[in-house]
């Protein structure tokens, strides 16, 4: 039974982390297309987030199967239950970066855009932690997931500097006024993918060490 369970785990492990790198390509895609103002790959990310989907659904039938038939204890179990949570908060990363990317296409169908200097420095910031927090996974790494508490905080500076920007915008030019709350959507989606990637972390530390640090302060 020990080897069985073994073999489904690490099956598991690969099958969360093929879901966490299309995921990231999606951001990346994304953020890529919102910068250079090109539709046609902001379309592309749209058309793919299908394949994240359809393979969301399979990591959490391989989960629930696992559940069923070995009903794993202790790290085991915690793995598993941290997978399914896991899995779920990659779909919805995967959801945010399409929504960023019909944005771009319906920024790209408008009046020319100037993004605010903030969404550059606060997208790399999201991404870098999305990386980061893919890398806690597979190392099981609670020191990096903790890094990656800390370092939400920049992002939601940079979407509240946004959204000021955003509002001064609309006042000073209301013929911008579509743009910039598309903008502003964009900005707010990105604050979301870091939330993600915070929660993600947060299931590390209670894959690793059993300790649920959900609704506390960063330690």
């Amino acid at each position: 039974m020990t080897k069985h369970i073994e073999r489904q785990i690490d099956a598991l492990k690969e099958r969360i982390l093929k879901v966490g790198t299309l995921v990231e390509e999606a951001i990346s895609k994304s953020i890529t297309a919102l910068i250079n103002r090109d539709a046609p790959l902001a379309q592309r990310v749209i058309a793919n987030d299908e394949e994240i989907d359809r393979m969301e659904v399979e990591v959490e039938e391989e989960c629930l199967k696992i559940l069923a038939l070995y009903q794993p204890v202790a790290a085991d179990l915690r793995f598993v239950v941290a997978v399914l949570k896991i899995n779920n908060d990659l779909e919805r990363m995967g959801d945010l970066a399409r929504n960023i990317a019909k944005r771009v296409a319906q920024l790209s169908n408008g009046r020319p855009y100037t993004l605010p200097p903030e969404i550059r420095t606060m997208a790399m910031q999201a991404q870098e932690m999305v990386k980061q927090c893919l890398d806690a996974v597979v190392n099981g790494d609670p020191s990096l997931a903790r890094q990656i508490r800390e370092e939400d905080d920049a992002v939601d500076d940079a979407r509240l500097q946004i959204r000021q920007r955003v509002l001064r915008g609309i006042k000073d030019d209301p013929e911008e006024v579509e743009n910039l709350l598309r903008i502003n959507s964009v900005s707010k989606h990105i604050e979301r993918i870091a939330d993600m990637a915070t929660n993600i972390a947060e299931d590390v530390i209670y894959m690793v060490e059993g300790e649920i640090v959900r609704h506390r302060m960063s330690d």
